[in-house]
This record gives structure tokens, C-alpha cells and sequence, in this order.
């Protein structure tokens, strides 16, 4: 085999030397947050002294084996946690795919055929005015080839750190699925434990319309009301009866999504939530970390991140196309016309070829896609500039929904228990003959209103501590791997 023009291959080892790597250095893009939340002092004053909670697995913290249960089984089963994972998986292959491209590839190729020479050719006929001329030819070859394009300005490197940050932001993408999915299943289990409380109250509301209606019917007949009160009573009987199947809707749609979210056929979770329970109490929430601590915690925050990674690298790969493009390829082999000596040092064979290729009167196209990276580059600071503001105001909308809720369900309890107290006197009044059975009644509604706030104040306050958890980016550990796909690491710190 012989050796390539030296001028070339000086000229390419020059370089290979400089390794010349073209585009845009990345810089992180530093976020300017303030030290605390807003809302972080009431949510830390709520419980002094409690024991802080694991963020790993925030919903163990609620007290209530069924939540825990469900969520585990969320995040074993959900499919939209699948996908979420597989596409992981996809990222990681595309990135083995930008790493092959850096290196050479070679490649085995034999063939032996044999070729029956027409006389009506004119091949044929020059060949058949000589005396020895044979049709009939055999030929044999085996080769092994190789080829290498060098990336002398960096632009396939520039593409495999765009493969690598796409498969980051893949995996952060499949935590973040993860959260909530967690956050979305403990959710629903709250909202199915409300809904469950409020169509107790609303039954037992519709009962004591009933009776307050039957009683003003009684009166009205022995000429002691006014048809109008009779008509307002049956009226107000109807809507709380109303009330009952439009509850009834909200649970069995909620029952539904929890079914859904857990990874099972819709009714699959009715025998083990059919028995109403209490609503689980909001554990501690720690702003501990404050904004900064979001960063390194929200995994779409990391996702928005790698994808700006990713961008700008595509700026590198995008400019490198102003540059030449230089590839090596060889083959050594034997070629033979007969199968005896395909091995023999007459047959051997072998070739080299240094090889350019410029976009030379492209530049347009090149300025074009140039444009286009840097324009997608804008596009995702922006994003992600964005992701950081809509982090911190999901934390301070939840910190606030916790605190506020958390107060208006103190009020509404502590009326209930004074509206209680009421309903007793006003029985015993009834009892004794003081007062009638509608003031009783009456008396009943109140209660029973205030009790369907009480139900829908707590469970929002819960729901409020789920949305902490989450928008605090609860639910995996930040340090080192995040979680596995098929056995193997979606994310490997970075």
C-alpha cells in the first residue's frame, strides 16, 4: 500500500494540531433569586419543632399507610411514568449514535461470481477474433475496508454534547414525570377522602331538609305558615338534593383517575377506598434552602437547562459547516480469478484516499442554520428563565394555599364546634318546650354547612402540602444517580 501525498497529510496534521473547535463556549446561566420565599416564615412557623420530614418520600410523612400504598404502586405501574422513562432510553441510544460518529468504522466484504461473456457484445465480438479468448470468467475478492471523517473543527464533538445534554434533559424530564405522578396520586386520594366527607354531610343535609319540609307542610295544612315558607323550604330541599348526585360525579371521577394513575382499570381501587376515612392532616413543610435550593431540586429546572446546553452546542455544529470536512478512508484485500489463489501475494490489493469535502458556494444555506441555532439558542434561555419564575411561584401558591387553608379550616372547625354546642341547646330547648322543631332543624343546616367548609378547608390544605412537596422539587434525591431505567442510571450527576 502506498503512502498518501505528504503535502496533504501535513496539511491535515496541522489540524488535527490546533483542534480547532468552532461555536459558542457554554456558560450556565446564573439566576438572580432572592434569599427567601415570601411565604416561607408562616410556613415554617405552622410547626415549630416538628421533626422534619424526608423530601425523598414526603408522602410517608401524612400518616396514612392506603396514601403511601397508592403512590408506591403509581410509581411502579403508572404508564405515563413509562413512557416517560423508555424516552430516556431512546435519548441514551441517540447519544451512542453521536459517539460512534466520532470514531473510524471498518467493514469485511467478500464476493466471488462468475460471468458468461455474450459474442453479440461488442465486448464479445473484439474478444472472440482471438484464439484464447475464454467466456467464461470466475472472480473471487475479500476486503477489509475503513473509513474515518476527522472532526478537525469540532463540529461532530459540538453534536455529541447536544446527544449528551438531550439525554440529560430526557432523564430530568422522567424525574420530573416521576413527581408528579406521586404528587397527582396523593392529590386524588385527598380529593377522594373529601368527597367522601362532604356526601356524607350533603346526605345527612338533605335528610334535615326533608324533615324541616315535612314539618312547614304540617303547619301550612293546619293554616300556621305561609304557602311561601313552604314553597322557599322546598325549595332549598331540592337544591341540597341536587347537590348529592353532583358530588357523587366528582368522587366517581376522581375514584376513576386515581384507578388510572396507579395503573389499573377504572373501579379497580372502589373496594379499598368504598369505606370513607378521615383526611389525612398536612405533615411539616420546610423551606429550608429557599430559592437557590429550587435550582438543584426542580427537575424541569435541570431539564430547561440541558435543553439550553443542548442548543448552544447546535450553534457549534451548525458554524463548523463553514469549514472543509476531511475524511481517511484504505482497503487492503485480495482479488483473484481463481479460487486457489486468493491468498497469494500476486492477488493482494490495497488502496488510501484523503478526501475533502467543502460547502463552498453554500455559505447561504450554512448563514441560514446558523441563524436558525442561535434563534432556537434564544428561544431556550428564555424557556428556561421562565421555568425558574413559574418554579418559585408554584412554591409560594402553595405555601400560601397550606397556610391560608390551614386557618380557614381552624375558623370553620371552631364554628363547628360552637354551632354543635347550639344544636344541643336548641334540642333540649325543643325538649323542654321552649322552642319549636324548625329552630332545631334550622340549627341542624347550620351545622352541617359549616362542617361541608370545614371538610373542603382541610382537604385543601392537604392538597396545599402536596403542591409544597412538589413544587419544591420533593420526591428523588438530587445527589448523585436520579433514578434507574431497565436496571441501568437515567441520569448521572452532573
Amino acid at each position: 500500500m502506498q503512502s498518501l501525498p505528504r503535502a496533504p497529510m501535513s496539511i491535515l496534521a496541522l489540524l488535527l494540531a490546533s483542534g480547532c473547535a468552532v461555536g459558542p463556549h457554554y456558560v450556565a446561566p446564573v439566576s438572580s433569586a432572592p434569599a427567601t420565599y415570601v411565604g416561607g416564615a408562616s410556613v415554617e412557623a405552622r410547626v415549630v419543632g416538628a421533626d422534619a420530614v424526608d423530601m425523598v418520600r414526603w408522602w410517608q410523612s401524612f400518616g396514612d399507610p392506603t396514601l403511601t400504598g397508592l403512590v408506591e404502586q403509581a410509581l411502579a405501574q403508572n404508564l405515563d411514568l413509562r413512557q416517560a422513562q423508555v424516552r430516556v432510553v431512546q435519548a441514551r441510544a441517540a447519544l451512542g449514535t453521536a459517539n460512534a460518529a466520532l470514531l473510524p468504522s471498518g467493514q469485511v466484504s467478500g464476493q466471488a461470481g462468475e460471468v458468461y461473456q455474450s459474442l453479440e457484445t461488442p465486448i464479445g465480438r473484439i474478444g472472440s477474433a482471438f484464439p484464447q479468448f475464454e467466456r467464461s470468467t470466475e472472480t473471487y475478492e475479500a476486503n477489509l475496508g475503513a473509513s474515518w471523517e476527522l472532526d478537525a473543527f469540532g463540529g461532530r464533538d459540538a453534536a455529541r454534547d447536544a446527544a449528551r445534554a438531550d439525554w440529560q434533559a430526557s432523564a430530568a424530564g422522567a424525574i420530573a414525570a416521576r413527581l408528579a405522578v406521586a404528587a397527582q396520586t396523593a392529590d386524588s386520594y385527598i380529593l377522594v377522602r373529601a368527597l367522601q366527607g362532604r356526601l356524607d354531610v350533603a346526605r345527612a343535609q338533605a335528610a334535615t331538609q326533608r324533615r324541616l319540609v315535612d314539618l312547614i307542610a304540617l303547619q301550612y295544612r293546619k293554616g300556621v305558615a305561609a304557602e311561601l315558607q313552604l314553597r322557599q323550604a322546598e325549595g332549598a330541599a331540592a337544591q341540597v338534593r341536587a347537590s348529592v348526585p353532583a358530588l357523587q360525579n366528582q368522587l366517581d371521577i376522581a375514584m376513576n383517575a386515581l384507578d388510572v394513575l396507579v395503573g389499573a382499570q377504572p373501579g379497580a381501587t372502589r373496594s379499598q377506598l368504598g369505606v370513607p376515612a378521615a383526611i389525612p392532616s398536612p405533615p411539616k413543610v420546610s423551606a429550608a434552602g429557599g430559592p437557590a435550593a429550587l435550582l438543584r431540586r426542580r427537575p424541569d429546572i435541570i431539564a430547561a437547562e440541558r435543553t439550553l446546553a443542548a442548543s448552544n452546542a447546535r450553534i457549534g455544529a451548525a458554524i463548523a459547516e463553514y469549514y472543509p470536512k476531511f475524511s481517511l478512508s484504505g482497503l487492503i484485500g485480495s482479488a483473484t480469478t481463481a479460487a486457489g489463489g486468493l491468498f497469494g501475494g500476486n492477488a493482494t490489493q490495497a488502496n488510501g484516499v484523503l478526501g475533502l469535502r467543502w460547502r463552498l458556494f453554500d455559505f447561504g444555506r450554512v448563514d441560514a442554520e446558523i441563524r436558525a441555532a442561535r434563534g432556537r439558542n434564544a428561544e431556550a434561555l428564555a424557556a428556561y428563565r421562565l421555568t425558574v419564575l413559574r418554579a418559585s411561584q408554584d412554591v409560594e401558591d402553595a405555601f400560601s394555599t397550606l397556610v391560608q387553608q390551614e386557618a380557614r379550616a381552624a375558623a370553620l372547625t371552631q364554628g363547628e364546634a360552637s354551632l354543635a354546642r347550639a344544636r344541643a341547646t336548641s334540642d333540649a330547648a325543643y325538649r323542654g318546650g321552649v322552642v319549636s322543631l324548625v329552630e332545631v332543624l334550622d340549627a341542624d343546616r347550620r351545622l352541617l354547612e359549616t362542617r361541608d367548609g370545614a371538610i373542603q378547608a382541610r382537604a385543601a390544605a392537604s392538597r396545599g402540602a402536596v403542591a409544597s412537596f412538589r413544587a419544591l422539587g420533593g420526591g428523588w434525591d438530587p445527589v448523585g444517580v436520579a433514578a434507574p431505567v431497565d436496571g441501568g442510571a437515567v441520569m448521572a450527576s452532573r
